[in-house]
């Protein structure tokens, strides 16, 4: 079990790292209705998490198990699919990264975080983690790695538990902080979204190439 953690903490963290969903949670946290909101997109990033995982989790399962000593082409050319389409998303944000002096507009859905209701915040943050493709493709990636794993049903339940905990830990922890110290994290909390409203393309960029390039190598090791 401790070597399939191993394999899908970088894809954990390529999901904790997506600025988009840290941005929409600040925004929410420092809109009027901010407890309402806030907790609605973290049960929905959260749901959206277990749900992607653990569907490819199934799928992966239902791949004929092989000698551990031979090659997996299936598991490979998934892992190798995968890889070359977040690396052509990282070519992707790196194009589209802000001009210096550019000025960067939040996107419509953003701006009307303030008149957003706990259903809205509930399927933005599902939609956020489980249609996203960014977010999709790396969930897919942990499912096929747990499910190709030789593990018990238990462990399966644990690894998928570990997995959604430090995937939503970004928007888990101000979330949750806010609720017992609104007054102190305005402040940070205000900071860090400009911040990563700047930074984001390069941010998703290079999270991105990193991990492709992990699961292409995975998926030539798989032949």
């Amino acid at each position: 079990m401790a070597a399939v953690i191993g394999e899908i903490l970088p894809l954990a963290l390529g999901i904790a790292i997506s600025p988009i969903p840290i941005i929409a949670a600040i925004l929410m946290l420092l809109s009027p209705k901010a407890r309402v909101t806030s907790v609605g997109f973290l049960l929905g990033w959260v749901i959206g998490i277990v749900v992607a995982t653990t569907v490819f989790t199934l799928l992966a399962s239902s791949i004929p198990a092989d000698d551990p000593d031979a090659s997996k082409p299936i598991q490979g050319v998934i892992q190798l699919v995968l890889g070359l389409l977040l690396l052509l998303l990282a070519i992707r944000n790196w194009r589209s990264r802000p001009k210096p002096g550019q000025e960067i507009a939040l996107p419509k859905w953003m701006q009307a975080i303030d008149r957003i209701t706990f259903p809205v915040a509930f399927g933005l943050g599902f939609l956020l983690s489980a249609l996203n493709p960014k977010n999709l493709l790396m969930a897919a990636g942990a499912g096929t790695d747990i499910g190709a794993a030789p593990l018990p049903t238990g462990d399966v339940v644990l690894v998928i538990a570990i997995f959604t905990v430090l995937a939503a830990s970004t928007v888990l922890v101000p979330v949750v902080g806010f609720l017992f110290a609104a007054d102190r994290l305005r402040g940070a909390l205000d900071a860090l979204r400009g911040w990563l409203q700047k930074e984001n393309a390069v941010i998703m960029a290079v999270l991105l190439l990193v991990i492709g390039v992990n699961l292409v190598g995975k998926g030539i090791g798989s032949f």
